[in-house]
């Protein structure tokens, strides 16, 4: 089977790397803001992993194989690539791990790594029987981290077919990665509608910092939203119900993150529907730098259209110039360029 390999040639040598280093070479790099961040949430949501395995803060996490230079090629690559194909959404099939032991910087361990594991936790996962490691770390972030649905390939008209190739020999398969892009079937539909699992706990009991703290944590993870709603409780105690909207896959950890980073004692959970926009980027280049515009469609026409804050508030503080100018300067040159 015809597929492409790349080969990653560089002269430096460290291995070791910390997650806020990596964050800074990529923070630091001239790469597009959408690539930027969709790395560094990749390469966050690694680190997360890695210090749940080792029981550690986020902070003190060192990267070993994945801190080399080849492995950082390999995720911003692959969000460069993603860029340029103009990929809006993910889906994947379920993943075969593979089986075995593999030789890593921590010894030989069992296939799945504990990394890969821990980023593939409420993901569909299968051996078949190869012995050999099928996803990596690096893998099981990039594929945790974008993807919004696993399972059967979802409605679509693909217009294009690549395959990327390993470098192992395996037995009975082609050692090589399909990616099919194409256009969703429900991309002019009316509005898309999506189960989401909605998780609520009452506090009265907490300081009201740790909140921000919580809900900065939250959203870095993949909630959909957070938001806190002031409450009567028992005792005749002001209260705030926090919620959490989230996917089903990832009800576990943020169950765990309510319990750990808050007061809470129970969290209450239920399943709803929602249905929302069809949302892209479209980047701009005004006077002050490239903004990220979010631009909604309804039936095919754009219904909302916002600049990024975060680009907005990095511009406006690198050029001193007032907030407000960058994103109407922004949003200028989009109307102009629609």
């Amino acid at each position: 089977m015809a597929a492409t390999h790349a080969n990653v040639r560089t002269q430096d040598t460290q291995t070791h790397r910390s997650l806020s280093t990596i964050l800074g070479i990529i923070e630091k790099s001239s790469l597009a803001p959408g690539v930027k961040e969709r790395a560094s949430a990749i390469f966050t949501k690694l680190g997360e992993a890695e210090a749940a395995v080792h029981d550690v803060p986020l902070e003190k996490i060192h990267f070993h194989e994945v801190g080399a230079v080849d492995a950082i090629v390999d995720i911003v690559g692959a969000c460069i690539g993603f860029a340029a194909l103009g990929i809006e959404s993910f889906a994947c099939s379920a993943l075969n791990v593979g089986g075995g032991t593999a030789k890593m910087a921590h010894g030989v361990l069992p296939v799945p790594a504990p990394a890969t594991a821990r980023l593939l936790l409420g993901k569909p996962t299968y051996s078949n029987g190869v012995q050999n490691e099928l996803v990596t770390p690096t893998g099981a972030a990039i594929v945790a981290t974008l993807c919004s649905s696993f399972g059967p390939q979802p409605p679509m008209s693909v217009t294009s077919i690549g395959y990327g190739a390993g470098t192992a020999d395996l037995e009975g398969q082609p050692n090589v990665l399909r990616l099919m892009v194409g256009e969703s079937a429900e991309k002019r539909a009316a509005a898309e509608s999506e189960t989401i699992r909605v998780l609520e706990a009452n506090l009265d009991d907490m300081n009201p910092q740790i909140y921000g703290y919580f809900l900065e944590k939250a959203l870095a993870a993949g909630a959909l939203d957070v938001f806190a709603t002031p409450v009567q409780m028992k005792k005749n105690r002001p209260g705030t119900l926090v919620t959490v909207l989230c996917k089903p896959e990832d009800e576990a950890m943020f169950h765990e993150m309510l319990f750990a980073e808050t007061t809470t004692l129970g969290v209450r959970g239920h399943t709803a529907e929602r249905r929302v926009l069809a949302r892209q980027w479209e980047t701009v280049h005004t006077a002050f730098g490239e903004v990220r515009i979010k631009v909604a469609r309804l039936n095919g026409h754009i219904r909302q259209a916002s600049p990024e804050f975060e680009d907005c508030r990095k511009l406006a503080e690198a050029k001193s110039v007032p907030l407000q100018r960058v994103m109407d300067e922004a949003m200028r040159t989009w109307s102009l360029k629609t």
